[in-house]
């Protein structure tokens, strides 16, 4: 096993970690360790929720019709595994409303026929029936540039401008972390001369300046505007490669005017289209798009419980969980049905073996990950921490753990930058190193729903997972099914189920931080 070498701690860090994990660092029996492995990894179900979680569910927008149903049949399977009280309750409010896709459809005819795969753009309108239109390139950088096209735009089907061109790449689609890569994780980057890893990245995002996210979104928000009176057919925008789409979203609120149709087409389509137009060639294409908007403006979570035994520690909550809710493109298979599906398996595990926890262990599926955190956020301003103030469950708060990176192996876990809780994690990892969860890392990663909680000093962690392809797949129509690996999964479920137990056992639990001065930014 690979550690981290601890820096050295304060006199006054360490009497208040002796004082409040004076009973921390305690392992369940290997016994139960035994009986845990043999159901998760002889008697797994990952394949059956798997594909309930993808084939049956399909896509699940924030608030759509499709979420809503999807809503429904989990709360069957958690109640099918006999898990208490399974249930969906509002989280947080949603103005832009319900989304759906009804029909998409978008050809080129025009200098010949080529049928594309295109992905509506979340929030925009449709079109009226099947309709044809001539395509321009609409390159538009300043506000200044809008008045070269007022008045031509009427029937006309505008490309936005290439911002991503393909090159080859000689690195592997699907990767694994090396040894190298993993060992460097567990150094503390807090210090100048820590070295970061070469390999995959995590699941962050890159980050606009204050001036250039207000500039870009006042020529969109002058844009939008413009093309509403122009009344083009439609918008189309190159996003995702290798042929397939990738999947985001328009500003809109309920009430607003419905915008403009907008599909997002793969850049190899998009550029040829561009390019032949730059030659000199006239490009026409057909389309049918049908959107349904609703108005639904309410965001959902999906618990579930195995409720605590013990009469002093019941009323502590273990949470495990990961985002419900997907893009609409494909089925979120790898964002993030894999991790609503590890965390459900890991659930059915321990009810399955009888384990009558000491604190109550809940599930959480949350809705509007994908928007801005909306489901965890909920959560946290209704039964932990709000307006700077602690409700009455935040000191009942024992530990949340979250699945987001896509399918791949866990091979060890952030730690968040908080010292006091590795060793609880070295005393709950003994048993399960032989899984290969060999890496305790102090690191922070990002974007994904423990940074709600984290965000108001609570113990909340990401593993560290195998990337995979998840990079080149999610947020696109080719997160499906096949992305799943069903044996990194049933790996994770396990661990998650030890894990679970573990933390809701342990006569401590890890102690929450002091809170900042400042408020929790999201």
């Amino acid at each position: 096993m690979i550690r981290i070498k601890f820096p050295v701690i304060a006199a006054t860090i360490v009497a208040v970690l002796s004082f409040q994990c004076a009973f921390a660092q305690v392992s369940e029996s290997p016994e139960l360790a035994s009986r845990i492995k043999d159901e998760g990894l002889n008697n797994s179900q990952i394949e059956q929720i798997s594909q309930y979680m993808t084939d049956l569910l399909g896509s699940r927008l924030t608030a759509s019709q499709q979420k809503r149903r999807a809503e429904g049949l989990v709360i069957s399977k958690l109640r099918e595994f006999g898990l208490s009280n399974p249930r969906a309750e509002f989280a947080y409010e949603f103005t832009r409303g319900g989304w759906d896709v009804v029909k998409t459809y978008a050809a080129m005819t025009a200098p010949y026929y080529c049928a594309f795969s295109v992905n509506p753009k979340a929030w925009t309108g449709s079109t009226h029936g099947l309709v044809k239109g001539e395509c321009v390139v609409f390159d538009v950088q300043s506000k200044e540039d809008l008045e070269k096209y007022r008045g031509k735009l009427a029937g006309k089907i505008l490309l936005m401008p290439s911002t991503q061109n393909y090159t080859i790449n000689f690195n592997p689609l699907a990767t694994r972390y090396t040894e190298e890569q993993l060992s460097a994780l567990t150094q503390d980057n807090r210090a100048a001369s820590s070295v970061s890893p070469a390999g995959p990245p995590t699941a962050g995002r890159p980050r606009q300046t204050a001036a250039n996210y207000e500039a870009a979104r006042e020529l969109q928000q002058l844009t939008a505007a413009f093309l509403a009176n122009e009344k083009p057919l439609c918008v189309v925008t190159g996003r995702g490669t290798f042929n397939v789409p990738s999947g985001t979203g328009a500003s809109y609120k309920v009430g607003d005017p419905e915008p403009t149709p907008e599909i997002l087409m793969p850049i190899e389509d998009h550029g040829r289209m561009v390019r032949l137009i730059q030659n000199g060639e006239k490009v026409e294409m057909e389309l049918e798009l049908i959107n349904k908007f609703t108005n639904d403006q309410e965001v959902h979570n999906v618990y579930a419980e195995i409720p605590g035994t013990d009469p002093k520690l019941k009323d502590q909550i273990v949470l495990i969980g990961g985002h419900l809710d997907s893009w609409h493109g494909g089925t979120g298979a790898a964002d993030n049905a894999s991790g609503c599906i590890v965390m459900m398996e890991a659930m059915r595990i321990i009810k399955a073996l009888g384990i009558q926890p000491k604190r109550t262990i809940r599930i959480a599926l949350w809705g509007g990950e994908e928007q801005g955190l909306y489901g965890s956020r909920g959560y946290l301003e209704q039964h932990l921490y709000k307006d700077q103030k602690k409700l009455p469950g935040y000191d009942k708060f024992a530990l949340y753990l979250n699945m987001d990176n896509g399918s791949g192996r866990f091979r060890g876990i952030y730690l968040e930058r908080n010292d006091v809780a590795f060793p609880f994690f070295e005393a709950w990892m003994k048993y399960i190193e032989p899984l290969g969860f060999n890496y305790l890392s102090p690191r922070t990663t990002g974007s994904t729903d423990h940074v709600t909680f984290n965000r108001a000093g609570l113990p909340a962690y990401q593993f560290i997972q195998d990337v995979l392809e998840y990079n080149r797949t999610y947020h696109t129509i080719m997160d499906t099914y096949e992305r799943l690996s069903l044996g990194d999964l049933t790996l994770d479920a396990t661990i998650v189920a030890w894990l679970a137990v573990c933390a809701a056992n342990d006569p401590g639990k890890i102690p929450s931080r002091e809170m900042p001065a400042t408020p929790a930014r999201f």
